[in-house]
């Protein structure tokens, strides 16, 4: 590709690399290769539980570093709701009149369906008294009314706001966006010494001022009894977006010839991360949350899986620490390599035992001077997503890995067995250690794996063209990082995907 003065300029302007731009182009034109998947992580491999008799023990840990003011939560909210309302808005553009009629001729479609459960539940979502006459319009049975004060700007304008301003959860006194429901965990959980508590929120620039302003009429009401809260915010960068290209893979331009990029997922997000500067960073999806009466549970694992990544951090650190002043003997590299196999589930070469101890050291010192993630798992009921698995590297190696469907050969019989026969779901329930034994923070875009990105047809003006994802971030944007998989309560993960999600009893 030979590139114009106008696109140079337009890529330093956005901090882009014509190199990474061409490495892009090269992946649509290639494909990402598909993860070889060994076996799924079941209990007893890959997958453990915590020992009861270790939650007092891992609780004051994980309190004790609270105190002390190491934990942040990081909430990827810049997803706007339009998969949430899709069914609805699909239904309302699609149909001039959405009435009893029609609900009848179509009871083979999905979407009417989900549109007669939302209004024959309308009064059970926790935004139903901010539709205006919506006794009058259920009763006159004006079906596209209630639609259009739902989705649109003319009322609630629902589709175009993200899930963190959705109302959610309903209280006697109040109700609760999804982005109130993530302070209030904060304040339960993440507090230091002083009783502050830091999240942090990735927001779209278009709703960066709402959220805030939500935040600042809200605030008064969560931190009266319970502490202070300190919130900050941050934008996907522009220099993680990604190039988007036709269908036979040329880069895709605008009317005025400029080059088309597109935002590149969660996984850009991993520079958002990185520019925290945290220490113990629990990510949570930002439609994950529960109302006060079932939160015991969440607030218990989050800080048993805290708990636990402390006591594995401090036992790396000791190592790491003995091996920088060399003074590690022959029988600690032997305890080393146990511990590192059996609690953190890294695999050495199959000569390792017959090198010299200088280059046993060598491996372990770069196998274990990583971040660490654990990640909490659940039981698989059939909610789309990723799971655990034992994955086969280039090099042969195998390792620890979240992976989403559409990174599996469906088309092999054996991958398709071995997915299938996966025992538990990725609900993006994580705890991160994302300094060294130091102190400091690790640069994370150094153990990313830059050939697990997505491709997918979008359009742009009417036609087909490509478009590229990078790495997810608790996929490939951590492939090189130590991970740790905990079994956690089915539970602790209520996500809503579709806003008939707050009909389940848990959101209630």
């Amino acid at each position: 590709m030979t590139f114009s003065a106008q696109d140079l300029r337009q890529l330093s302007e956005s901090g882009i690399s014509k190199e990474k731009v061409l490495s892009q182009i090269e992946f649509f034109r290639t494909g990402f290769p598909f993860i070889a998947l060994v076996r799924p992580c079941t209990l007893g491999d890959g997958l453990l539980t915590i020992d009861p008799h270790q939650f007092d023990s891992l609780i004051v840990l994980f309190n004790q570093a609270a105190s002390r003011g190491r934990v942040m939560k990081f909430v990827p909210a810049s997803g706007a709701a339009t998969r949430m309302f899709h069914s609805l808005t699909t239904v309302y553009n699609h149909y001039e009149q959405f009435r009893e009629s029609l609900i009848n001729e179509r009871t083979d479609d999905p979407d009417v369906n989900a549109c007669l459960d939302f209004i024959h539940n309308i009064d059970k979502f926790a935004f139903h008294e901010d539709i205006r006459n919506l006794q009058q319009l259920v009763s006159e049975k004006r079906y596209n009314e209630i639609l259009r004060l739902t989705l649109t700007e003319t009322g609630l304008n629902y589709s175009a706001l993200p899930k963190a301003l959705i109302k959610f959860h309903r209280y006697p006194e109040h109700t609760r966006t999804a982005l109130e429901e993530h302070l209030v965990e904060a304040l339960s959980y993440a507090r230091d010494a002083q009783l502050t508590a830091r999240i942090h929120f990735t927001v779209s620039p278009e709703h960066r001022d709402l959220c805030n302003a939500l935040i600042q009429s809200v605030l008064p009401r969560y931190e009266q009894t319970n502490g202070k809260l300190e919130i900050t915010f941050s934008e996907q960068k522009k220099s993680t977006d990604t190039i988007a290209v036709d269908m036979q893979d040329e880069p895709v331009r605008g009317e005025s010839g400029k080059l088309y990029f597109r935002p590149a997922g969660h996984g850009a997000l991993l520079e958002n991360l990185n520019n925290l500067n945290g220490d113990l960073v629990f990510i949570k999806n930002i439609d994950n949350v529960v109302p006060d009466r079932l939160k015991e549970t969440t607030y218990l694992y989050k800080k048993l899986l805290g708990g636990y990544l402390i006591q594995l951090q401090n036992q790396v650190s000791h190592y790491l620490q003995k091996i920088s002043q060399d003074h590690l003997s022959e029988i600690e590299i032997n305890d080393a390599v146990i511990f590192s196999e059996k609690k953190l589930s890294i695999a050495f070469p199959a000569n390792f035992d017959k090198l010299p101890a200088i280059k046993q050291t060598e491996i372990l010192f770069d196998k274990l001077d990583r971040p660490i993630r654990i990640c909490g798992m659940v039981k698989n009921q059939g909610e789309p997503g990723g799971g655990p698995f034992w994955i086969r590297e280039k090099n042969g190696a195998v390792s620890l890995q979240i992976v989403e469907k559409t990174q599996i050969d469906v088309k092999s019989d054996e991958q398709k067995r071995i997915m299938e026969s996966s025992t538990h779901f990725n609900p993006v329930d994580l705890v991160c250690g994302v300094r060294d034994y130091k102190g400091e923070n690790f640069d994370l875009r150094q153990f990313a794996d830059p050939e697990t990105g997505f491709i997918s047809i979008k359009s742009k003006d009417g036609k087909s063209i490509k478009a590229m994802e990078l790495p997810g971030l608790w996929n490939g944007a951590m492939a090189h990082w130590i991970t740790i998989f905990v079994e956690v309560p089915i539970m602790t993960f209520s996500p809503v995907k579709t806003v008939n999600d707050l009909l389940r009893p848990e959101h209630q």
